[in-house]
């Protein structure tokens, strides 16, 4: 059953950052996806770059709205996704745990499925 890890980080964390803090975050980060990827977890996964880089869109009454970031208003941003064929999630949870991102991020687990009940 398919669950989505979803990686929520404070807005500006990246950029206090030295350039090789950041490269031994990223560096675990894949050695934690090559480590699901080898127990037959992984189906997805990428980090997202900054919401500065970003665009909201919505559409009202026919016409788009389009806001570019960053975005004022957020105190996070998604920084990056797993998606993971897990057995339960019980499962999806202990991964979650595992995940570095955990000790400086926000990791929310979220079953896949339709929008609607019914």
């Amino acid at each position: 059953m398919p669950y989505m890890l979803l990686i929520t980080e404070p807005t500006g964390q990246r950029q206090e950052r030295s350039p090789e803090e950041g490269q031994d975050l990223y560096a675990r980060m894949l050695r934690f996806t090559d480590d699901l990827k080898a127990q037959g977890l992984h189906m997805a996964s990428d980090s997202l770059r900054s919401d500065r880089h970003g665009v909201r869109v919505q559409v009202r009454g026919g016409q788009p709205r389009l806001v570019d970031g960053p975005f004022a208003e957020a105190k996070e941003m998604v920084g990056g996704f797993f998606l993971l064929n897990c057995t339960s999630r019980d499962e999806a949870v202990a991964i979650a745990c595992r995940c570095p991102a955990a000790e400086w991020a926000t990791v929310e687990v979220r079953e896949t499925g339709p929008c609607h009940d019914g």
